[in-house]
């Protein structure tokens, strides 16, 4: 009689923690531990910036699967545990959980270690080798019970960053009745989420509530004995200098791969920093799976590599390394459609695809469209405008952006068109629900389609 196979997991967030469900559910008699750094198990990291503003009620709501869900399931959990080494000749993990050394063997073993918040190069960030005092991050839950504690300390709020979570913090701090300063690098905002003729649609809305500074970057830190006192920022093209008040800094500048312990044993690492996986979330390495924000995988659209930064997409490699590592089967796409959606400010904003300036080798062509959630003449209709961009050989959809009212939804029909390789030609004859409350006879996702398959017909001609 054969034993029961053993996997180890490392990591509990939501791509180490999904692999684990399924896993169990794959493999009922299988030995499963995990191993995670932090404090807590699974629980949205997404979800930070809504306990902060307070529409979500305590941290501990955040947590989806707790400790007792993986007693339940036979899963053995240790948090707070630090691994320090993996031997994959052997086959054998060790960890150390305060003064416990701690062993297991494995069978197949599934790398989940997330990604660290990238900090930029500010002078006066960092004081004795840790981040300054009234100097914040968002990656973890207790990292947004220090940012809850400090907001009793003053009124003026800074945060480095306008991409979604920059702005989702932006918000959050807002509702709390702080004065909020906006601080990006890049001429637009929203850079990696939407064009810069979307996002303006996005800065004219976020200018009404807080102060931005777009192309400015952040040079230096002023403190005060106490805490945090100015951020000082310099024009990119300009050079002019201005001066911050601020009582309190949340840096949003992004996150890097955690992908130290697989370059240890060996993971092929790719450019972005991340490891390298196939669609069924394998390494390099014969029997060790990664998944989530410490890997890279290919770009449905242009093929290229790029960094897992989305809780969906660690959901999915976690479902695929789970069941693959216990004997079952389950493939991903050729590549991620990299759907996003966010709502800041009373405005709700989608996009999937690569944004336009990352589509260097494809010949596009795009169109725009703004029309009403509702039709005109039904009261209570709120404006949605979206951008299609098209294949200009093959006319197959290639990504699209959304600023609006349910434009995660409309960016869904547009992320199920691209992952069938539909064409423009095709999309433009969906036939949508109507009723005047509800919905317009004709939808702006099948409008906005029009409108490209009416440039290409004259670039044709």
């Amino acid at each position: 009689m054969s034993q029961p196979q053993k996997i180890v997991i490392i990591g509990c967030g939501a791509g180490g923690g999904t692999a684990a469900q399924f896993a169990r559910k794959t493999d009922r008699k299988a030995h499963i531990t995990v191993f995670e750094i932090g404090k807590y198990s699974q629980y949205s990291k997404c979800g930070l910036p809504y306990v902060i503003s307070g529409t979500i009620p305590t941290f501990n709501d955040l947590i989806e699967f707790p400790e007792e869900w993986f007693q339940k399931a036979r899963i053995e959990l240790f948090l707070g545990t630090i691994v320090e080494h993996v031997d994959t000749k052997k086959q054998i993990i060790s960890a150390k959980k305060g003064n416990q050394h701690i062993e297991r063997s494995y069978d197949r073993l599934i790398l989940a270690t997330g990604a660290t918040p990238a900090l930029p190069p500010i002078k006066g960030l960092e004081q004795q080798g840790k981040i300054a005092d009234g100097i914040h991050v968002l990656r973890t839950i207790d990292d947004g019970k220090r940012i809850v504690a400090h907001l009793r300390k003053g009124k003026k709020a800074t945060v480095i960053g306008a991409g979604l979570i920059g702005l989702e913090l932006a918000d959050a701090l807002y509702s709390k009745g702080m004065n909020v300063t906006v601080v990006e690098t890049l001429p637009s905002l929203l850079a990696n989420t939407l064009d810069e003729d979307m996002a303006s649609l996005v800065h004219e809305e976020c200018a009404k509530h807080v102060r931005i500074f777009s192309n400015y970057r952040a040079t230096h830190v002023g403190h005060t004995k106490e805490s945090i006192s100015k951020v000082f920022v310099t024009h990119v093209e300009t050079g002019e200098q201005q001066e911050i008040d601020t009582d309190i800094l949340v840096i949003a500048t992004g996150t890097k791969p955690e992908a130290s312990l697989a370059k240890q044993i060996g993971c092929s690492i790719g450019k972005t920093g991340g490891i390298i996986v196939n669609e069924k979330s394998e390494t390099s390495i014969p029997h060790v799976y990664a998944v989530g924000d410490c890997t890279q995988y290919r770009d449905f659209v242009t093929g290229g590599s790029v960094c897992i930064g989305l809780g969906s997409v660690a959901v999915r490699q976690g479902i695929a390394a789970g069941i693959n590592a216990a004997g079952g089967a389950y493939t991903l796409p050729k590549g991620v459609l990299l759907a996003r959606t966010s709502d800041f400010f009373g405005i709700e904003i989608a996009a999937v695809g690569p944004v336009t300036s990352n589509m260097h080798d494809c010949s596009l062509v795009s169109g725009k469209f703004t029309g009403s959630s509702l039709p005109e003449y039904f009261p209570g209709g709120k404006p949605i405008t979206i951008k299609l961009m098209v294949d200009d050989t093959t006319h197959r959809i290639c990504a699209a952006q959304a600023v609006g009212a349910n434009a995660a939804q409309r960016i869904n029909t547009f992320a199920c068109a691209i992952l069938n390789t539909m064409t423009v030609d095709a999309l433009r004859t969906l036939e949508t629900a109507y009723a005047p409350p509800i919905a317009p006879t004709l939808d702006a996702v099948t409008l906005v389609c029009d409108v490209v398959f009416l440039k290409l017909a004259r670039k044709k001609g």
